[in-house]
């Protein structure tokens, strides 16, 4: 029984994502797909448009079999460790045989290669990377610099170059990394992004955009603007979300909470937290008198520099908001991997993997959180809360929906 891991956000699910699916059950020759989910905070330190719950169901709208939950520890990370995390998940499960991601290529012809020389976290490259960083880069372009130093593949350093500073394949690089140090025997599929840029602000295509761009149109217009691109069960779900007071949410739900932790907070305190770092403490104390609006749009322009990436101070923000530490975040805690597999839903077809596992399975297969602790589930269990506390119309059930129901049951 072949199946196929992908690691996803689906903020929302689009067409895009339809094709991604398909195509990867397609080239890998799988019966079943296996779904990795971002929690309620993504890579980019952005929250979800809506809940985890309401994405899982996407997903099993669309096809998918299992959908596990990311770790927050891993999911609001760089795209090592989102990597790293997401690969352990799919290997940990002893079902999953081969992996796919999209790339702007489409093929692994330069990426197999340079994953090889990268996975062992040389001095070398850690050194070529300070001299970068040290020369005013933010991190993503210079650990692109130096990775391309290090390759010293004579001729090929622009291509490598250029290769590195596109997102996916900066991600799918990492996902090879992080097969080679797992050693997971998982086979590595791409395939090409198709219609639409990673970033691309608006579609220009008549039913494939961006998830950026579909958001972009759900925020400033409507569902119905959206629609041409989203599958019929994620207008549908949407619908419902937005209907009942769970979402759209963004980053200004969180304004208060978050205002309110930068007020109260010492530089000392904010110190403390995952991705403060370089004196941004002090900047932030700074500049939150010099706002137009307390808003937090309004604070990430203000904190942007050449040196600090939109993303990176939007996971800061994020770390600051949940609290997390740098002792929680520090590499040595997240190079264990994570410490179950949370089940967030499954359908038929998933309940046969879900019965498979408990026999494969490397790590403890959640599927009632109240049945088990663990350092890296408390830290889900409060940015859910979190998460849901920010809904236009939050209810005591939604913010404890990790006690008190178990995964959905996806049926046709």
């Amino acid at each position: 029984m072949s199946v196929v891991g992908i690691i996803v956000e689906y903020n929302p699910l689009h067409n895009g994502h339809v094709h991604h699916y398909a195509k990867a059950k397609e080239i890998s020759g799988a019966k079943h797909a296996v779904a990795i989910l971002s929690g309620p905070f993504l890579q980019r330190g952005e929250p979800g448009i809506v809940s985890k719950f309401a994405r899982a169901e996407m997903a099993l709208a669309m096809g998918a079999d299992l959908v596990i939950e990311l770790p927050v520890s891993y999911a609001v990370q760089p795209a090592e460790w989102f990597a790293f995390g997401s690969v352990a998940l799919l290997h940990a499960t002893g079902v999953v045989d081969s992996l796919c991601f999209g790339t702007e290529s489409g093929t692994l012809d330069l990426l197999l290669p340079l994953s090889r020389i990268l996975a062992e976290e040389s001095t070398e490259l850690q050194e070529r990377i300070s001299v970068y960083l040290n020369e005013g880069m933010n991190y993503p372009a210079a650990y692109s610099r130096a990775a391309a130093d290090a390759a010293g593949f004579s001729g090929m350093e622009n291509e490598i170059l250029d290769v590195l500073q596109q997102p996916n394949h900066t991600l799918g690089l990492h996902y090879l990394i992080a097969l080679k140090r797992l050693a997971s025997p998982l086979r590595p599929f791409t395939i090409p992004r198709i219609h639409a840029g990673y970033h691309d602000k608006m579609p220009a295509h008549s039913a494939i955009a961006s998830a950026t761009a579909v958001r972009r149109m759900l925020l400033e217009q409507d569902l119905g603007a959206a629609a041409p691109y989203l599958p019929e069960s994620t207008l549908d779900i949407l619908a419902r979300e937005f209907r009942e007071g769970r979402g759209p949410v963004t980053w200004d739900s969180f304004r208060g909470p978050l205002l309110h932790s930068l007020l109260i907070s010492s530089p000392q305190d904010l110190a403390s937290f995952h991705e403060v770092t370089e004196g941004l403490e002090h900047r932030l104390r700074r500049l939150l008198p010099t706002l137009k609006e307390p808003v937090v749009d309004e604070l990430l322009k203000a904190l942007k520099t050449k040196r600090y990436t939109h993303t990176k101070l939007q996971r800061m923000l994020s770390h600051i908001l949940l609290q997390h530490t740098k002792e929680e975040m520090a590499p040595s805690a997240l190079a264990a991997g994570p410490g179950y597999l949370r089940v967030l839903g499954f359908s038929s077809g998933g309940q046969e993997l879900l019965k498979k596992m408990k026999k494969t399975a490397s790590l403890p297969v959640i599927v009632k959180t109240s049945s088990f602790e663990h350092p890296q589930l408390e830290l889900d269990i409060r940015a859910s809360a979190a998460y849901a506390n920010a809904f236009p119309n939050p209810e005591v059930r939604h913010i404890f929906r990790d006690y008190l129901e178990f995964p959905i049951r996806y049926t046709l």
